[in-house]
């Protein structure tokens, strides 16, 4: 893969890529170069073997505190109908990628994750969250629509349309523990358990059959716009795919033998 940018940093270690968002002092807010290296970081990703799953987290006390004020959004008011509609469909890019990407994503909450860094958690496939994080989709606070980054697509397929139009109007910031009532995170745990509850999550998944895993995160993408015959179909021939490859073989094998199954991804 490319290197990394400033304010970007990537750990690989036992199948597992931990993402750093690391600008400590503006709460891992993003920068043109972040936004443009993550977009083409997600797509690498794909072809990565010693990768199986993602972790993206922050540094110090943000998660991701969205674009930056100097660096985007001083820029962005200078810019013409063409060049805005180009920076906004390259972060809609970031979240493409993501949900592309055929392995799973788990975000890391340690702490506000707003406006874009709250989408950007969004598009992962599981949330674990510091019990002190917030998330806060305030693009309407700053004169935007609350319909960003594919946010007005992926948050009422989280949390139903009521409360995703409530967040998305109104950008008030929700605590870790109404975000896990309503589904919008998956876990919530002490600060000092977060990073440790994240990677035994993303162990459990890098040995799992990533295979499978991927084409389970390809159909929940594509279920999301079928119609429930359309979508039954889809699942059967992916079934049949995964039935037919080396993992089902192996899980059937160490039954029999009476061991752990040894997934490969085949």
């Amino acid at each position: 893969m490319r290197p990394m940018v400033d304010g970007l940093e990537l750990e690989v270690r036992d199948g597992i890529g931990t993402l750093t968002l690391t600008r400590e002092d503006t709460l891992g807010s993003l920068t043109f170069d972040i936004y443009r290296r993550l977009v083409d970081l997600f797509a690498e990703l794909q072809d990565e073997s010693d990768v199986k799953v993602v972790v993206i987290t922050g540094r110090g006390r943000g998660f991701c505190s969205g674009g930056d004020v100097h660096d985007i959004i001083g820029r962005l008011v200078t810019y013409g109908p063409t060049e805005m509609t180009a920076f906004a469909r390259m972060t809609g890019d970031v979240i493409r990628n993501m949900r592309r990407l055929r392995k799973p994503i788990i975000a890391a909450i340690n702490g506000m994750a707003a406006g874009a860094g709250a989408v950007i958690a969004l598009a992962a496939d599981l949330r674990v969250a510091a019990r002190t994080s917030k998330i806060a989709f305030l693009f309407t606070k700053v004169g935007l629509t609350g319909a960003d980054m594919g946010a007005a697509y992926l948050l009422p397929r989280t949390v139903g349309v009521a409360k995703a139009t409530e967040l998305l109007m109104l950008g008030d910031s929700v605590g870790a523990e109404e975000a896990e009532r309503i589904g919008l995170f998956n876990r919530v745990v002490e600060p000092d358990e977060l990073m440790p509850a994240a990677r035994g999550l993303a162990e459990r998944l890098s040995s799992g059959p990533s295979f499978s895993l991927g084409m389970t995160k390809e159909l929940i993408n594509n279920g999301l716009s079928m119609d429930l015959n359309s979508a039954l179909d889809a699942e059967a021939r992916a079934q049949t795919i995964c039935m037919l490859a080396d993992d089902f073989k192996e899980f059937h094998a160490s039954f029999v033998d009476k061991r752990k199954p040894t997934f490969k991804g085949k």
